[in-house]
C-alpha cells in the first residue's frame, strides 16, 4: 500500500544519513568508522564525577578488514 506524504522539510542531512519518505524496500549506509577512545572519553551529563586511575587505549587491530561497504549499493 502506497504511503500519502503531507509536508516535509529537511533541514540538514549527515554525510552518512538515510533520509526516508515513503515506502522503502531496503536502505544501506554507504560508509563506515572505526573510533579509538580511552576510559571515560564517551561520558555525557550534568555533575559527573569520574575517576580514572590508569587508562590505556588498545589500537592494535591485526584482521585489517572489519566492515566491507563492497556490497552496499
Amino acid at each position: 500500500m502506497p504511503a500519502f506524504v503531507g509536508v516535509v522539510q529537511v533541514i540538514s542531512v549527515g554525510s552518512s544519513g538515510i533520509v526516508n519518505i515513503g515506502d522503502v524496500f531496503q536502505m544501506s549506509p554507504y560508509s563506515t568508522a572505526k573510533t579509538f577512545s580511552g576510559a571515560g572519553s564517551f561520558n555525557t551529563g550534568d555533575g559527573l564525577k569520574i575517576y580514572n586511575e590508569y587508562s590505556a587505549t588498545n589500537v592494535q587491530d591485526p584482521d585489517g578488514i572489519d566492515s566491507g561497504v563492497i556490497l552496499n549499493a
